[in-house]
């Protein structure tokens, strides 16, 4: 997946009505993300296997992509939202998830529509947030060695992740399987307080707003999913994953000085301007 920066403001397409499943049993209402980036092969089926009757609405959000997504994505009955230029991975979440408050949302579960993760286990997810068991919850690729290599994860991938993972778990004190998913839910309280506006527009979003969440004292969980690795799915490749690799040390770094009362970073100051006023 290829990024370029860019500035324009989004272009709404028309808005569904809202499911009535969740909001009528008191639940709370739950919205789907699905940041799309050149997902025309993959996203009908990502979507048909989210289980009906479990989300209120799916928003997806298209960083100008050069095939027909946003036109599936409509077909599809999907919320769209179109960025005119290609402008990030990071960014796309952030339109996802501003979008997501502004309606009204009380669960946000994030879904790459590259059909790598399994959305039939989104119940599941739904689940540890409502029992007020976690504030988030990702969907961990690595259960075990075999299954993760089996399903196509690549092995400088797997190295990796199980490096970076670690050393996270050890400075940030946490228990996580994989802390580079991109399979996430959140409760509202949590895009509410992580300043996430001031992370990277690129993948590293990804591991600054988990650091982020540590920091503000959230709760965090996972859960193991199968994972696809197929050529239609999206990956960083080698040396924009290696660059990954370093920002992710400094961001835990940066989260370490401001514990330390050394350093102080936007990243790591509770917003003031509600996410969903700045768009």
């Amino acid at each position: 997946m290829e990024h370029r920066a860019a500035s324009e403001k989004p272009e709404e397409s028309r808005i569904p009505p809202m499911g009535a499943s969740q909001r009528e049993t008191g639940r709370g209402k739950t919205i789907v993300v699905l940041p799309a980036y050149n997902a025309a092969r993959t996203l009908e089926a990502t979507v048909r296997d989210i289980p009906a009757g479990c989300v209120d609405e799916t928003i997806l959000v298209d960083d100008a992509s050069r095939d027909d997504t946003v036109r599936i994505a409509r077909d599809l009955g999907l919320a769209v939202i179109v960025h005119p230029e290609n402008r990030g991975y990071g960014a796309n979440q952030k339109t996802c998830y501003t979008e997501a408050l502004r309606r009204g949302a009380d669960y946000v579960v994030m879904v790459h529509p590259d059909y790598q993760y399994d959305s039939r286990l989104l119940p599941h997810f739904l689940g540890f947030l409502r029992q007020g068991i976690c504030d988030i919850v990702l969907g961990s690729r690595i259960r075990c060695r075999k299954e993760a290599l089996a399903g196509g994860m690549p092995r400088y991938k797997y190295l990796s992740n199980r490096g970076l993972t670690l050393f996270e778990n050890i400075t940030l004190g946490q228990n996580l399987g994989d802390f580079h998913s991109g399979y996430r839910a959140y409760t509202r309280q949590v895009l509410e307080t992580i300043p996430f506006m001031k992370n990277s527009d690129g993948f590293v979003f990804d591991t600054e707003f988990l650091v982020q969440a540590v920091y503000f004292g959230f709760r965090i969980g996972d859960v193991p999913v199968p994972v696809r690795y197929m050529d239609e799915a999206s990956s960083i490749r080698f040396w924009p994953a290696t660059r990954y690799g370093l920002l992710t040390l400094w961001t835990v770094t940066k989260c370490w000085l401001c514990w330390l009362r050394i350093y102080r970073s936007r990243l790591f100051q509770r917003t003031s301007t509600p996410p969903d006023a700045i768009l």
